[in-house]
């Protein structure tokens, strides 16, 4: 997996997904992604709305080379802060990552309702179990995520970062995920799981 950005400093859902004028998009999930991130200090370059397609080499907007990550078929995953996804309870900044081909956000530490509503959506949001292994990130990158074949409530999850230079770090991550959402993940997501209970009920 590719990282979409590495987000420096305080990231509340407003910068993840921006209100005032996108509001009025609300019913139009293609419109309002394009407001991801767009306030997020990129870590690289300390740019908003600034980031590095590493297929291209070509800089721009956030949710602009999220599109072109997830129409190339590129997965991808967002590194951030401390208490990622504070403030209000927007549905559409989990909503949005998803849409735009994201498959986890790994962070110092999240705000409770945004991790829930990431696994709501089949997002993995997860923790460094050492937050110092946030410097070890770096924007080119490629991740891996170890362990999923076993996925269990209280297993650590490992990360495999390998560096452009050949060189590699496998840090480790926690998750606050119980049984009932790691069927949503493996469905992914809550709704496709309800789907899932439906369809063998009837």
């Amino acid at each position: 997996m590719r990282i979409l950005i590495k987000v420096e400093g305080k990231c509340t859902t407003d910068h993840i997904s921006a209100a005032g004028p996108w509001l009025k998009y609300r019913g139009h999930l293609e419109n309002i992604s394009n407001n991801l991130l767009i306030t997020a200090i990129n870590s690289e370059n300390k740019e908003m709305n600034t980031v590095k397609n590493q297929e291209t080499g070509e800089y721009g907007g956030v949710p602009n080379v999220a599109g072109q990550y997830r129409d190339a078929g590129i997965n991808w995953v967002v590194f951030g802060d401390e208490n990622y996804g504070e403030g209000s309870s927007r549905e559409h900044a989990a909503l949005e990552p998803r849409f735009l081909g994201g498959r986890a956000i790994i962070v110092k530490s999240f705000a409770r309702i945004h991790e829930t509503n990431l696994k709501k959506q089949g997002m993995l949001p997860l923790t460094f179990s050492n937050k110092a292994d946030y410097d070890l990130v770096q924007p080119t990158d490629l991740v891996a995520i170890t362990g999923l074949e076993d996925f269990q409530p209280g297993k650590p999850l490992n990360c495999v970062l390998s560096h452009a230079d050949g060189s590699s770090d496998t840090i480790v991550l926690d998750h606050t995920f119980n049984e009932q959402q790691i069927e949503w993940f493996k469905a992914g997501s809550a709704l496709n799981r309800m789907k899932e209970k439906a369809a063998a009920s009837s």
